[in-house]
């Protein structure tokens, strides 16, 4: 899933120790990694310089192993890359400055096959981008963002090559998969010069459009991450402190307000989700949550629950590809990285214990309410969120 960084600001809190990443030199492998749903594969550009290739990284087996799917030219630095779970790797590539093409490459023996998928144009005023992986391994997406119009595109699963699917009013970013079945979409979506705010779109009924997150009437609300079986929701938004984003959770379909805990926030990094547990069917309070550090030293891992006051810091494993990496349902955060001596790993961490908290009774709350309203794709009204780990502001 593609995530957004936080911007902090400089107030004190409850925070845990030292950073371990501090005084760590930066990875030497950069590039970045895209995972299926499934956690079965993953795709990234591999290689030095212009000497760029597409490489798949097999990750439920045994041991993760890299398959390198090279073509007579190599890959341009911005070419996207969406893993499929049949094991076949999305390539979009930009050409002539305007036209998107689509393809799927999978090995064929020693060398590398490609089935030709067609084109999408863009114009030079609108840019297109993969959206995540499709929660059902086999549909592709993209979005091309427009100065007023946003227009969502199968570019993989389809009948006859790229479609359009919807088309939703407004500059869309983000991209985030509400349900396990690839239907419901949640974009962070901007009106003319007004605020940000996420909102789902239905791809069974043509793109319809309903609010998903408005917290007040002015802030940006956007979402970074969702968990469909617990329906935890992780939220950045800058409607506590206005003019700075606080990272926040909330549950899909309740009605009480989303938490911004004080544990989240750090003085000089950024804080950023990129993994939930799987599996956690209804209590979305002691769903795991994955996060990305980043400051001037390096990058490490924060690991954290919505039940806890505080989030664990450990060291990366050298060469982490910063920002990827899954959990599995039995709580154990895989990371993967690559470097000179192992260009395929995947570091299994068991997240250390969270310290004993005093339970949130708001977060209690927020589960017990979970259980007995359906599971459907409701705003969430976040007006007079508290600020700190659930405690009424004021």
């Amino acid at each position: 899933m593609t995530a957004c960084a936080i911007e902090t600001t400089a107030e004190d809190d409850d925070r845990d120790g030292e950073h371990p990443g501090r005084g760590a030199r930066p990875t030497e492998f950069t590039t970045g990694l895209t995972i299926t749903a499934n956690g079965a594969y993953a795709a990234r550009l591999a290689g030095d310089g212009d000497a760029l290739y597409v490489e798949r990284w097999t990750l439920d087996g045994p041991e993760p192993y890299a398959v390198p799917l090279p073509l007579d030219q190599p890959e341009e630095p911005g070419t996207q890359l969406l893993p499929l779970a049949d094991g076949r790797v999305l390539v979009a590539r930009r050409v002539d400055g305007r036209r998107n093409t689509f393809s799927l490459l999978y090995p064929t023996g020693p060398a590398t096959g490609e089935l030709r998928l067609g084109s999408v144009e863009a114009p030079g005023s609108e840019r297109l981008v993969l959206l995540p992986p499709s929660p059902d391994g086999i549909c592709a997406y993209a979005m091309c963002v427009g100065p007023d119009t946003t227009t969502l595109w199968l570019v993989a699963g389809g009948a006859f090559g790229p479609e359009q699917v919807a088309e939703v009013k407004g500059r869309c970013a983000g991209g985030v998969w509400l349900d396990r079945t690839g239907r419901m979409l949640a974009l962070d979506r901007r009106l003319d010069d007004g605020p940000v705010k996420a909102v789902a779109v239905d791809l069974e009924r043509g793109g319809e459009v309903t609010p998903l997150l408005q917290i007040t009437e002015d802030s940006n609300d956007r979402l970074l991450l969702a968990d469909p079986d617990s329906g935890l929701l992780l939220i950045r938004s800058d409607a506590p402190s206005p003019g700075h984003d606080r990272l926040g959770w909330g549950v899909l379909g309740s009605l009480l307000p989303v938490r911004f805990p004080e544990c989240l926030r750090l003085d000089d990094a950024a804080v950023t989700p990129f993994a939930v547990q799987p599996g956690q069917v209804l209590m979305p309070e002691t769903c795991a949550v994955a996060l990305r550090i980043d400051a001037a030293g390096g990058s490490w891992v924060g690991t954290w629950q919505p039940v806890a006051r505080r989030m664990g810091q450990l060291a990366a494993p050298v060469g982490w590809l910063a920002g990827a990496g899954l959990w599995t349902a039995g709580g154990v955060l895989r990371l993967p990285y690559a470097t000179a001596g192992a260009p395929c790993g995947l570091a299994d961490v068991e997240a250390p214990p969270v310290p004993e908290p005093e339970r949130d009774p708001v977060a209690v709350t927020v589960a017990a309410e979970a259980v007995e309203e359906p599971r459907v794709c409701r705003p969430v009204p976040l007006q007079q969120a508290p600020l700190t780990d659930g405690k009424p502001a004021g």
